[in-house]
């Protein structure tokens, strides 16, 4: 019989998963974790492998490192390693009826909504939008000064994904309340959310009061739209003119699950991207300069931004893919395993909780060379060491659940930066910050902040 990647067939024999030592009684590595997720998961691999267990309080997760394990995980099916189990946290952001929230046939429709607003021809618009956006906090900022990094490209982003992938109306509301509603929303998504959802702390009752917040928001704009029979061209029209398979048409709640998936997807992530890319390219002068030659080149007789601009900012794009491998957003990626799968001579059993973490992956020395060292140029030819394997960089997922908007994150850091580093001369306040691992999307520990002043000769753009 042909054996299936990842299937158990019962009659054959398997070892046991090595286990990480060093767990306490009840607490397991919990402790370990909380400090530095990372440095646990790395220690894990140099000292036991591509695949190990280890124990977080009660719950037992299974490590899978490296291309070929990602290739079992990113490639086993739903009924095995299932990620609805586990993302039942964002439930209360989203909303109920949408996203992990029903049945997998449902949410590939409410996916497949979304491939229009990702078609090139959005994506020329929301070029047009990155650029305006970030020239207007360019405008605002004066000669010189300083600015917390983290803040500005929240803020910034909040109001490119706003306007780009929802309507001109939430971005007109983003300084009304909007911004702090959804600030209130990424707070409930935090390590003990992942356990405990439900649990009423002071973060999780600011996320429902918030949630309630922005459906009203999004609800009152819908009405006003319906009464004046206006039809932008946007992703909440596209949304509110849709209807599923069976005829029926979205309601205005699930069109805003669908909305707060589509931000946090375009949002989050990038604004933490946006912040690490920043960071490596200021202590990075020579690679820096040659973006700015790049964008020079690119962009010197037109003078405005454009999709077909960004295509071509290779260099840039070189740099967001490495912060991308050194500083992933999304530390770890776990799905639940439903029915054993078998990973080489290994099982993995049912009830435990599977898991690839993109920054121990990102760091291995035999797929990586000098795997710590900030190097786009590993991106280019001949090196190209992201072509090895499919699974070597993950920092936006694989397989079925691969994040949807990587082009709209890279496409928009791309924009920032090419834009602040034009009109800008930078420099870091203070050393180099560590990651901040007390938050599920992994920026840098805060205050970090920017000094700035204004460049007069060699910009392109105004």
């Amino acid at each position: 019989m042909t054996e299936l990647p990842g299937v158990l067939t019962t009659s054959e024999e398997h070892r046991a998963i090595p286990e990480l030592g060093g767990g306490l009684p009840l607490l397991g590595h919990l402790l370990q974790f909380q400090r530095d997720p990372v440095a646990m998961l790395s220690r894990g691999w140099r000292e036991l492998g591509d695949l190990y267990r280890f124990r977080l309080g009660p719950r037992q997760f299974v490590l899978f490192s490296g291309p070929e394990a990602h290739d079992a995980f990113f490639s086993a099916p739903e009924d095995q390693l299932n990620a609805k189990a586990v993302y039942q946290f964002t439930v209360p952001i989203f909303g109920r009826g949408v996203a992990y929230d029903v049945a997998p046939s449902i949410m590939d429709e409410q996916l497949g909504f979304l491939y229009p607003a990702l078609r090139d021809a959005a994506m020329q618009r929301f070029a047009r939008i990155m650029f305006d956006e970030t020239s207007q906090l360019a405008d605002s900022l004066g000669e010189e000064g300083e600015l917390d990094l983290p803040t500005a490209m929240n803020e910034l982003t909040v109001k490119i994904a706003s306007r780009s992938l929802i309507g001109q109306e939430v971005r007109d509301q983003v300084d009304a309340g909007f911004a702090d509603a959804y600030h209130d929303l990424q707070k409930g998504i935090n390590t003990l959310g992942f356990f405990m959802p439900r649990l009423p702390t002071p973060a999780h009752r600011s996320r429902d009061r918030a949630r309630v917040q922005v459906a009203e928001l999004f609800s009152r704009i819908m009405t006003a739209r319906r009464r004046a029979d206006d039809c932008p061209d946007d992703f909440m029209q596209s949304l509110m003119d849709a209807s599923y398979s069976d005829g029926r048409a979205l309601s205005d709640d699930e069109i805003t699950g669908i909305l707060l998936t589509v931000l946090f997807a375009g949002q989050h992530t990038s604004a933490v991207l946006a912040t690490w890319t920043g960071l490596e390219l200021l202590r990075a002068s020579p690679y820096l300069a040659r973006v700015r030659d790049e964008t020079r080149a690119v962009y010197g007789e037109a003078g405005s931004m454009s999709l077909e601009g960004l295509k071509q900012q290779v260099t840039m794009e070189h740099a967001v893919r490495e912060c991308e491998r050194l500083h992933p957003p999304l530390i770890l990626l776990i799905r639940k395993v439903l029915n054993p799968m078998r990973y080489g001579d290994y099982v993995v059993p049912s009830g435990s909780l599977a898991m690839v973490s993109p920054a121990v992956s990102h760091r291995l020395p035999h797929l990586f060379a000098d795997p710590d060292r900030f190097d786009p140029d590993r991106f280019a030819p001949p090196a190209r060491e992201d072509k090895q394997h499919h699974y070597s960089l993950i920092g936006f997922g694989g397989g079925k659940h691969r994040c949807m908007g990587k082009h709209f994150a890279e496409m928009q850091v791309k924009a920032i930066w090419t834009v602040l580093l034009d009109r800008f001369d930078f420099s870091l306040e203070t050393d180099f910050p560590t990651p901040n691992y007390g938050s599920w999307v992994t920026g840098p520990v805060t205050p970090c902040r920017l000094r700035y002043r204004r460049r007069s000769q060699g910009r392109v753009f105004g």
